[in-house]
């Protein structure tokens, strides 16, 4: 098993308490201490770690001898400043998603990461899912032949948040599964929404990705729908895909549809035929994608080997998420990522 890794989370609100829970039960790690400006969430947090100390102070954290990694779960215009100071401090950071609110703060993590040499991990969670990791091994495979687009619905009537956008509280999560899966960066991102509810937080956003190669993906989140969809649709030249994490057990369906070339071309009706065959569903394993997530934290921690869902993973992320919302500013029209990176500078 090797040494046990002494573990801080800050943060203790909804998020922060899952972390808690699989953290005081993880083998391999001890949770050593809690962080939190509202004293009633960490009573409540504490109440789940009896062997954990709290604190509402982050000096206390970063000062802490038997502290290795901290997981920060505090709100996202926190995740910069709070991830600073513990890499700085010399401490491994697991951030949650987003890593920054800007391209500017999520470069200065990454490159203070690196400095340090100290471990910075982003909590894109969706990664470590084993029906994720499942269509990215299908896609390393090539069983798919090649993949031409892909799209993903990420909507619910739930909670309505103030502090940031739907942009940036669910598509995090998307984004970083199309980005694993084509493993390169858009050239361009065009989104448009729209505040139904509140001031300027735009409750829906469609945001659409087009790469170099000429593959594209489109990304529809909202908190303001009558569906709880959590899908993805993969559309490859010789199998599609649909993951849907609202299913119970039955979360990937393998379909052998598509449309097929003919040898000779005789005329342009003649040259397509479509072809539909078996879908497969596979057996997928049902553990806690969080779990997994926490557990790769805590060994990369202990071995100092680099995760996943690296700062640098974290930063792609964010340049797309920031070229979005300038999009969104821009009432749509396409932003180059390469000019709102540069912008960010």
């Amino acid at each position: 098993m090797g040494e046990t890794v002494g573990i801080a989370v800050v943060g203790t609100g909804d998020w922060g308490a899952n972390l808690v829970r699989n953290f005081a039960a993880l083998p391999g790690s001890r949770l050593a201490a809690l962080c939190d400006t509202d004293p009633a969430r960490l009573a409540r947090a504490a109440a789940q770690a009896p062997g954990a100390r709290t604190t509402t102070r982050l000096e206390e954290i970063a000062a802490a001898p038997d502290v290795r990694g901290v997981v920060v779960a505090a709100s996202a215009i926190q995740h910069h400043p709070i991830a600073k100071a513990l890499l700085e401090a010399g401490k491994d950071v697991y951030v949650e998603k987003p890593l920054a609110l800007t391209v500017g703060d999520a470069e200065e993590l990454v490159r203070l990461a690196r400095e340090r040499d100290r471990i910075l991990m982003v909590g894109h969670l969706l990664l470590y899912h084993p029906g994720v990791r499942h269509l990215k091994e299908m896609v390393r495979r090539g069983d798919l032949g090649d993949i031409l687009y892909i799209y993903s619905q990420r909507v619910n009537l739930g909670k309505v948040r103030r502090d940031e956008n739907a942009l940036w509280s669910f598509a995090p999560h998307d984004l970083s599964v199309i980005l694993h899966l084509l493993e390169m960066e858009p050239v361009d991102v065009a989104a448009r929404g729209a505040a139904f509810l509140q001031g300027e937080v735009e409750d829906v956003v469609f945001l659409h990705l087009r790469f170099a190669d000429g593959r594209m993906a489109h990304v529809h989140v909202s908190w303001l729908d009558p569906h709880k969809l959590r899908k993805f649709t993969v559309v490859g030249r010789q199998k599609m895909v649909v993951f849907d994490d609202m299913e119970a057990s039955e979360k990937i369906r393998v379909y052998d549809k598509g449309v097929d070339r003919a040898g000779q071309i005789v005329s342009y009706g003649d040259a397509l035929s479509i072809r539909s065959g078996d879908i497969l569903i596979p057996k997928i394993s049902l553990q806690e994608p969080l779990r997994l997530e926490c557990q790769h934290f805590v060994e990369c921690v202990r071995d100092h080997k680099a995760p996943l869902t690296d700062g640098a993973d974290g930063l792609r992320v964010v340049r797309v998420l920031a070229a979005a919302q300038r999009s969104l500013e821009l009432g749509g029209a396409p932003v180059a990522l390469a000019a709102e990176t540069a912008a960010a500078r």
